[in-house]
Order: C-alpha cells, then structure tokens, then sequence
C-alpha cells in the first residue's frame, strides 16, 4: 500500500485544498465493504463510492484527506499558505490511466483508413505488407531524438485530457536495436514528462519482413530480445492471434519473460476465439487485452484467475467491425474491466481516455460509472499501479482532475468532449483550462 502522509495522531498542512466539489468519485467500495481492494468487478464496479459536497486536501504527491467537507478541519490544517481552490460545484475524480497504448512509432497510415472504408480487412492489410509492418519501418527510419519529441508532443496531449498515468509499448521496432531504441525513449520520456509511464515489451507483435521467410529464426530474436532489455521494462507481451504468433509461442514468450522478472500481458481473442484468455489465465496475466471473441470459457478462466480485461471499444470502430468485446458479460462474471486507447496509427489513432469511456458506454453498453472505473481504478491495476494512483484515497499518489459539470454522467455523455479544468498530478497542476488561482479560505 502507499506510504501515508501523516503518522498517526498527526495533523499535517495541507498544500492544495478543494472545496465546493458537488461529486467526488473515490472510487473506492461505498463504506471500504467486500473487494475495498483491488480491481473491482460485479456491483463493485457499477457502484464506486461518490462523496457528495466533499473536499480533498494534498500534502506533497500524497493525498491527506478525501471526504466530506465537514471533516475537512479536523484532518488538515488549512492555513491561508496554501492553495485553497473553489470546485464551484464540480465533479472530481481520479486522473485517467491508459492502461493499452503504442505510444511510440513513426508515421501515420491513412491509406489504411480509405481502404478499410473500401472494404479492405485487417488481415487483407497485413498480408500485403501494410498494418504493423508499414510502421515497423517508418519507424526504424526514426531517429531516437525524433522519437523523444514525437512522444512528448503525444504525452502532452493525453495529460491535457485527464490521463496522468501510461502504458506505453514497445513492439514496432521487432529488432534487437529498434526494440532497444523504443524503450531507451520510454525511459527518457519518463525521466522528463508529468505523465507516469510504464513500459511493456512487445516483441511478439509482428514476425518482421526480413524473417517473413524464417519464423522459428524470428522466434529466436524474441527469446534474445526478452534475455537482452528485460531490465527495461515491467511486462511482456504478444499478440496471440491467427496470422500473428500461436498459443504455444505466446506460453513460451511469457515462460520466457516470467524467467527474466517480467509479468505477462497479452493480446489476445481480437479477431476470433484465439484462446488467448484462457492461456492469459493459465499464466496468471496481469491483463488479457482486446477479447472481442472472447468465449464463455474464456470469461471464466479469467474470472477465477483474477485477469483484468482491457478492452478497447475504439479498434472495432476503426476496422470496421461490429463485435465488441462483451464488457457487461465480463463485469457480471466477476472480471474486472478495464478501458484503454489502444493509441496506435492504424486501428486507433485515439489518445483521449474521455472519448474512450464515451464508446464505453455507447457501444458496449457500460454504465457511466463502470466506464469511469474502468478507465481509473482497474485501469490501475491492469499495469500494477493499483497501489498507488487510480483511487482517491488518503496516501495515494495526488492524481486528479477536476471539471466544471455538476454530474459525472456528464462526460460520457457529451463524448469527451468536456477537457478537464484542471489536472493534478503528484500534487501539482500540470493542466487545465482555469489558472489554480488561491481563493480566500474563509
């Protein structure tokens, strides 16, 4: 669990302190009941505590109090040193986690786009040399300056809409040097940006042009590749997929990975029922990601394992697809759900986690709620965070956004389209569209 704040019986001085917030979305279990840890799942999921006319306080990166303004004086001192900010009957809640992103390639591919209008299939694509490949080769021709500015410019964005913690992948590269240049960049880009990033290798997202010919040689590049920048990353991951690596290369890939310290993740049951969630669940992922098709035994494997699944409702919409993983089906089971962008340049050009719970809601049918605890909390956890961020609790990390709606219905509702007034990350404000002005605290 987080460090406290405060040791027992000590009331510290609050740095930043909110007030006039109409709803505060913790998402914590209402009275810290069963699941008050973890990723939440069933009613949990569909009914996170919501503190009505509440307060927060932060001392540091560390929340000191989330409640009820009434216990607000007794918790914190609130002297006129410190930043006293007016919610004017705001909502507040956790800033975003992406738990899914490519967040570094090079080049864009809106050909692919017209062609799928046309008609033209994922697989179509990347049989002929399109899809992943195209920008495993734009980006070998990036330059690791590039892609420093590149993600930047990308990270900037994301914090402006509410997201303060990442994913970030590696897997366009799909050579020992380029998977080695794309983390280096995640490791720059997190010494550098507000924005926590979290790093996943990915060498198993393609098999690359120049091995299209070998694959067993391939697969040997991955185990060199997993051996080699292990100590880059935190998990592991590959696309378990028909026409991309079977179930028994993703069990050895993640063998493998689990070896060297890495915990699995794993694309898996995108484009039909690979059987990638029931191989998520045999090696204890972290995350089963995608599960558009996924199966009823799927679903129960993963229940039992305690898999977070991440969906990405956007990547059905740009491949023009109507199967969405079944979120509702999954929540009732008692997995727990996670949403993610999915940013990547050819089947979701998305960085925005608002407009992700929106398609949440509108084509998976997710309440508002469970969209909003899936993009925070389980979205936490499905990258090993949930300690730290995704929850407004007393000594968590202090990441927050504030809006100037009076219901929190309001931003799926309105498609994302409502930015955050302010963002707070590690108890600084980083973003927004009011200045965090002192106001008078009397």
């Amino acid at each position: 669990m987080a460090e406290r704040v405060q040791g027992k019986g000590v009331k510290p001085a609050a740095e930043i302190v909110i007030t006039g917030i109409r709803q505060c979305l913790t998402m914590r279990v209402p009275g810290g009941g069963p699941g008050a840890g973890g990723p939440l799942a069933r009613d949990n999921q569909e009914n996170p505590e919501i503190i009505r006319d509440a307060a927060v306080a932060v001392v540091g990166e560390r929340l000191a109090y989330v409640g009820p303004a009434s216990g607000l004086p007794s918790a914190v001192r609130t002297g006129p040193e410190a930043l006293h900010i007016d919610a004017a009957g705001g909502v507040v809640l956790p800033g975003f986690v992406d738990p899914h992103t490519h967040l570094l390639f090079g080049g864009w591919r809106p050909a692919e786009f017209e062609q799928r209008l046309a008609g033209d299939s994922y697989q179509d694509i990347l049989a002929a040399g399109g899809g992943i490949l195209s920008t495993v080769a734009a980006t070998r021709e990036t330059s690791e300056e590039e892609l420093v500015e590149i993600g930047r410019r990308r990270l900037q964005r994301m914090l402006v809409g509410g997201t303060t913690t990442v994913e970030a992948k590696s897997g366009y590269g799909l050579s020992l040097v380029d998977e080695a240049k794309l983390l280096r960049t995640v490791r720059r880009l997190a010494a550098t940006e507000a924005v926590d990033i979290v790093a996943t290798l990915l060498p198993a997202h393609a098999v690359p042009a120049e091995h299209r010919g070998d694959r067993r040689a391939y697969l040997r590049v991955v185990e060199e590749m997993i051996a080699t920048l292990a100590d880059r990353a935190e998990f592991v991951d590959a696309f378990c997929e028909e026409g991309a690596f079977s179930v028994d290369e993703c069990r050895r890939i993640l063998e493998l990975g689990a070896q060297y310290g890495l915990r699995g993740k794993l694309h898996a049951d995108q484009l039909g029922n690979s059987e990638g969630a029931e191989l998520a669940a045999a090696m204890g992922a972290i995350s089963a990601d995608h599960l558009d098709y996924v199966s009823t035994g799927g679903i129960a494997a993963l229940a039992r394992a305690g898999v977070v699944a991440v969906l990405l409702p956007s990547v059905p919409l740009y491949v023009g697809s109507r199967r969405q993983a079944p979120a509702n089906k999954l929540i009732a089971t008692g997995v727990p759900v996670a949403l993610a962008t999915d940013f990547n340049p050819g089947t979701s050009p998305v960085e925005s986690m608002g407009r992700i719970v929106a398609l949440g809601c509108m084509l998976m049918r997710m309440t508002p709620a469970a969209a909003l605890v899936a993009a925070t909390r389980n979205a936490a956890y499905a990258i090993g965070r949930g300690d730290l961020v995704g929850t407004l609790e007393e000594g968590k990390l202090a990441d927050l956004q504030l809006y100037d709606v009076d219901d929190y219905r309001m931003l799926p509702y309105r498609f994302g389209e409502i930015a955050p007034s302010l963002v707070i990350k590690r108890g600084r404000a980083v973003a927004g569209t009011r200045e965090p002005l002192a106001t008078d605290p009397d």
